[in-house]
């Protein structure tokens, strides 16, 4: 496993490895033009760029001998949807479906919150679609706390999330 920083020239690979895990992860019964157009004008190189360049965004990237097979985002002054004072969100864990479980997850997980805990950050917060058993598995595994819930929006569509809060401690870092 290697991981580092992600860099501009990850952009497209980061928007690509989005599309095939968002729609491999949510779309189980086929893809409609709702969910297409979604995917296809949010996971986009230019946006992912832009990300890059924002000093509240860290992204780090899991890389094999093909390319990067992971990445996670941890956003800054993001704050929570329940209990107000968690104001930074690890916004995105993908890990391409082939290669679950193999640690990588795991991996970055551990160097975003050794980011956090490196820019004095005390808790962080995730929230998961609420059917995602297998990433709520990974985050309780890893010692986050269920905190409530709230909507994942789409135009006008809304989807149950559970959030989980993590409070770093130098000891438990992961």
């Amino acid at each position: 496993m290697k991981f580092r920083r992600a860099l501009k020239s990850d952009a497209a690979s980061m928007a690509a490895l989005s599309i095939e895990v968002w729609l491999g992860t949510y779309l189980r019964r086929g893809v409609n033009a709702f969910f297409a157009d979604y995917a296809l004008s949010e996971f986009t190189a230019s946006k992912f760029e832009a990300l890059l360049d924002s000093p509240n965004e860290f992204f780090a990237v899991s890389v094999n001998e093909e390319g990067i097979d992971g990445f996670i985002r941890v956003t800054s002054g993001n704050s929570a949807p329940v209990n107000g004072h968690l104001n930074t969100e690890i916004s995105t864990l993908y890990v391409q479906p082939r290669h679950h479980g193999k640690g990588l997850g795991k991996g970055l997980l551990q160097v975003g919150l050794q980011h956090c805990y490196e820019n004095r950050v005390q808790s962080v917060w995730v929230a998961t679609n609420s059917e995602n058993t297998p990433a709520i598995n990974f985050y309780l595994a890893q010692g986050f706390e269920n905190i409530g819930n709230t909507h994942f929006r789409i135009q006008d569509q809304a989807y149950l999330n559970e959030v989980f809060s993590y409070t770093l401690r130098p000891s438990i870092v992961p």
